[in-house]
């Protein structure tokens, strides 16, 4: 791809996060109009579980294919694609008559969010090539998730209070066509210098494994185990299909490789409990102020702005922190601050008091706000350009299996705790388990985060990409003769 100028760059960079923005907002905007469609299409728990993880599992499960096809036949037609699929997906939802149809719409809008983020990502990655600049631009990038979780809980508790829950979807459309219409006018082509082969045994394995477990997750509380153990066996038959098929393959859908480098296999596992983190808190938050507390969507969304605000202005400010002194104090500040936030409402009640629900708050954005940009740049910047699609496919993927996992592990917890009790009333001791488990994905963050960004683990990178360089170059000779 040429050299852009410096206002060229600012403006793929602003296309690319317009297409962050509104799957991000998709998903904050949903939560909070979580109680209003369970009243409407007579939702269980589970039901609502399902609206989200729907999305999120396919997302998971097609990201890294997504990145390897981007890398292959041409990031930025895979990416107005992508925009295409997530609208029409948009307006499908909008439409849906009850819960299976918006489940089943729900998975084609994530068909299409699977070409936007990992392939913008690649995208920004080749267009920034100084490793300061790139920092800073993966900042912006995850400042627009702050922007989204700010907008989104207002934007969607006045659209579920004026016009309902269906028009949630309607906000995608004009975003997505602006940056359809953008992306086809100013976004170059690239794509990786030599074609990777598709992997379909390494794909299905993956839809295989992420559904299997979160089907098994979610319907724990309510099933018997002779229902559930089957979809638990498929799921670790699978896990071990895939480590011992993967590696024999020359281009395979998941370059296990990628893991020798600790700070890479760091910022998967960081990935996973972060976001983990951020889909039980979303979900126990929203139920709780709404359904507990009897807020109004628009006021549940005021009370989300503690959290919003602070992810909004950590995220530039970590960007900067990876630029100029590397991951890892962003990652100790978010691990802490998380931690202590998750120990807030496990021990104490947080929700039960206004200072302390506003304190918890405040902590969980401060530190979900520090994490983000120590991932997606210690995922890619390691790795050879050509490998960027694919690394940074990755990454995305642990953050949306994370979340389907938190949103399916915290909702069974729920579920399970409140039982037949009056809802209400069952309501906080049913939820303190789950604040337990967001206090210990928080605690992963700040020990993982610690242990894979020192000297140790930058050496274990440098090795890593040394491998992969050398490999690549013996492939292409090979190709090449």
């Amino acid at each position: 791809m040429p050299e852009l100028s410096h206002g060229r760059r600012m403006l793929v960079l602003a296309i690319c996060c317009m297409s962050l923005l509104i799957v991000s907002l998709d998903n904050t905007v949903l939560n909070v109009a979580l109680p209003s469609l369970q009243r409407d299409l007579h939702a269980s728990t589970a039901g609502l579980q399902w609206t989200i993880d729907a999305y999120t599992l396919v997302l998971a499960s097609l990201l890294m294919l997504a990145g390897s096809t981007a890398d292959r036949i041409g990031r930025r037609r895979v990416f107005m694609t992508g925009l295409v699929v997530f609208t029409l997906g948009s307006v499908l939802c909008s439409l849906a008559p009850d819960l299976t149809s918006l489940v089943v719409f729900r998975m084609v809008q994530a068909v299409g969010g699977s070409m936007l983020n990992p392939v913008a990502m690649s995208i920004i990655t080749n267009t920034f090539t100084d490793p300061r600049e790139r920092a800073r631009a993966i900042g912006a990038w995850g400042a627009v998730v702050g922007i989204s979780m700010a907008a989104g809980p207002l934007v969607g508790g006045l659209l579920v209070e004026s016009v309902g829950w269906r028009s949630i979807f309607w906000i995608n459309l004009p975003v997505g066509l602006a940056a359809l219409l953008l992306t086809w006018r100013f976004v170059p082509e690239s794509r990786a210098p030599r074609a990777r082969r598709p992997d379909p045994v390494g794909q299905l394995l993956v839809i295989v494994l992420f559904g299997s477990l979160t089907y098994a997750i979610i319907e724990a509380p309510h099933a018997p185990l002779p229902v559930i153990a089957p979809f638990a066996a498929v799921a670790l038959l699978a896990l071990l299909a895939l480590l011992r098929y993967e590696p024999r393959r020359r281009e395979p859908l998941i370059d296990l490789r990628f893991f020798r480098s600790a700070p890479f296999s760091g910022a998967t596992v960081i990935a996973v409990c972060a976001f983990a983190a951020l889909g039980g808190f979303l979900f126990l938050s929203t139920l709780y102020l709404q359904n507990v507390r009897g807020l109004s969507a628009m006021e549940a969304g005021l009370w989300m702005l503690p959290m919003a605000v602070p992810t909004f202005l950590c995220a530039p400010l970590s960007g900067r922190l990876v630029g100029s002194r590397g991951p890892r104090l962003p990652l100790l500040i978010a691990g802490a601050a998380m931690t202590v936030s998750g120990l807030l409402f496990a021990l104490f009640e947080a929700e039960t008091s206004d200072v302390t629900l506003f304190l918890g708050y405040v902590l969980f954005g401060v530190g979900f706000g520090f994490v983000n940009a120590p991932i997606t740049n210690t995922a890619v910047s390691g790795m050879p350009t050509a490998q960027a699609g694919v690394a940074s496919a990755v990454a995305s993927t642990s953050r949306q299996l994370g979340q389907a996992l938190g949103v399916a592990v915290i909702g069974a917890v729920l579920a399970a705790g409140v039982g037949s009790s009056p809802y209400a009333d069952a309501f906080v001791p049913a939820a303190r388990p789950g604040w337990w488990i967001l206090a210990v994905c928080g605690l992963a963050v700040l020990v993982v985060g610690a242990l894979t960004s020192g000297r140790w683990a930058r050496g274990t990178a440098e090795r890593t990409a040394e491998r992969l360089e050398t490999a690549e170059i013996r492939q292409n000779v090979g190709a090449g003769a």
